[in-house]
C-alpha cells in the first residue's frame, strides 16, 4: 500500500523549500496551492464562481483572476475568506484526488500532499501521518516582511489567518524545524525518510 503523507506549515515557514527537497528525491508532490493556481485559470469552473461572487474588478486583462486584489478583500474579511475557501477547496480536493490517481497508476510508494492549510481545511483524513515545517514567529514575520514587501501590519494579518505554527507543530507527527540553515533542514528531511521508511 503506498503512503500517504501530509506536509505543512504556515507561511514563510520553509514549507516549500521541504518539499522542494522531497521533490529533488523523486518523490510525489501533490501540491495543493500549485492546485488552486489550476483550478482558478480562466474557463475553469471555480473561476467563473470567484468573479459571480467577487465582481469584474479583480480580473485582469488578460482574463486571469488577480490574486492580490482578491488576497487584499479576503485577508480582512473572515466572511469573504469562507465564502472563497467554499468555491476553490472543493475544486483542489478534486485536483489532487486526479493526482493521485494518477501518481498510483504509476505505481508510486509515497504520495505527499503538501498543503499550507491541511489542519484549518479539515484534511488530515487524507494522509496517514503530518510532517510539520516550524519556524518562530519570530523568524516567520522576518522572513515574510524580506520576501513580499508587506508592511508589519498587513505580514502579520495573514499569519493570524492561519492556524498558530505551535498549534500545529503539536498535531504533527513529526516537525522540521527550519529555523536554522539549509543544511540542517535538508539533514532533517533525510532522517525523516529514513525513519519513516519511506520510498519514492
Amino acid at each position: 500500500m503506498p503512503k500517504m503523507i501530509g506536509l505543512t506549515g504556515s507561511i514563510a515557514s520553509g514549507k516549500s523549500t521541504v518539499s522542494n527537497m522531497l521533490k529533488d528525491r523523486g518523490f510525489t508532490i501533490l501540491d495543493a496551492d500549485i492546485a488552486a493556481r489550476v483550478v482558478v485559470e480562466p474557463g475553469q469552473k471555480a473561476y467563473h464562481q470567484i468573479i459571480e461572487t467577487f465582481g469584474h474588478e479583480i480580473v485582469n486583462s488578460d482574463d486571469t483572476i488577480n490574486r492580490s486584489k482578491l488576497g487584499s478583500i479576503i485577508f480582512n474579511d473572515e466572511e469573504k475568506r469562507k465564502m472563497l475557501n467554499s468555491i476553490v477547496h472543493p475544486t483542489v480536493r478534486e485536483c489532487l484526488n486526479d493526482w493521485k490517481i494518477q501518481a498510483l497508476e504509476e505505481g508510486k510508494k509515497t504520495i505527499i500532499y503538501d498543503i499550507p492549510l491541511l489542519y484549518e481545511s479539515n484534511l488530515t483524513y487524507l494522509v496517514e501521518k503530518v510532517v510539520v515545517v516550524f519556524v518562530d514567529e519570530d523568524v516567520q514575520l522576518k522572513r515574510l516582511l524580506n520576501r513580499n514587501g508587506l508592511t508589519e501590519e498587513e505580514a502579520l494579518a495573514r499569519i493570524r489567518s492561519q492556524l498558530p505554527l505551535r498549534e500545529k507543530k503539536e498535531r504533527a507527527d513529526a516537525v522540521i524545524d527550519n529555523n536554522g540553515t539549509i543544511d540542517e533542514t535538508e539533514r532533517q528531511v533525510n532522517e525523516l525518510i529514513t525513519n519513516w521508511k519511506l520510498e519514492p
